[in-house]
């Protein structure tokens, strides 16, 4: 082999390397760009920091949130919902971008009651299995505004919620928790 066959074999691996390495970078660039859309408008994980969604969910759960369906629809009574504190609890003194987690109990329109350890939509009682226990203290009727929802905690005398800030705006809601994926023993669809 003589010398020019030689450095022509190696500029063509070191062509060959460097090509390698740009579509490299052009691959995980790309993919920190899907993952990015993604968790902005897709689903994002998200942590329970308190015991306020007992017994359906536990301090430390992981959970992945959903984004996609309340861009063109509404929550639904008996969603989970991730939000944004409305402005009364930053007010308080929680950061904008401080996350809660709650249970939908009242859409737009509807009254919400407590009584007798009971929770009254319109006067009805309505059936939940999932609370860890029920509600102490009694609460008047309260009118759900338009584009607001009334939320509670599953763990109704350990949880910071509607009764006591108020409604929760729609547009504050950040997504649907849908599955649990930490811990493992109890990985599943919520």
């Amino acid at each position: 082999m003589t010398h020019q066959e030689s450095n022509a074999k190696e500029s063509s691996v070191s062509s060959r390397g460097w090509r390698s390495l740009q579509e490299n970078l052009i691959l995980i660039a790309i993919a920190l760009c899907l993952a990015l859309l993604i968790r902005t408008f897709v689903a994002e994980p998200r942590y329970i920091p308190s015991d306020s969604m007992l017994p359906t969910l536990h301090k430390g759960d992981r959970l992945v949130v959903e984004k996609i369906s309340y861009l063109s629809g509404s929550p639904h009574l008996g969603d989970i919902v991730v939000f944004q504190p409305p402005e009364e609890l930053q007010q308080r003194g929680y950061p904008k971008d401080q996350a809660f987690i709650k249970r939908i109990i009242g859409t737009p329109g509807k009254t919400v009651s407590i009584a007798g350890g009971k929770v009254y939509i319109d006067g009805q009682p309505i059936q939940e299995d999932y609370i860890a226990e029920p509600p102490i203290l009694p609460m008047e009727g309260r009118q759900v505004p338009p584009n607001e929802f009334f939320v509670m905690g599953d763990n109704r005398n350990d949880s910071n919620d509607s009764r006591y800030w108020g409604f929760l705006p729609k547009e504050n809601i950040i997504g649907r928790a849908v599955f649990r994926f930490w811990p493992f023993n109890r990985i599943g669809v919520i």
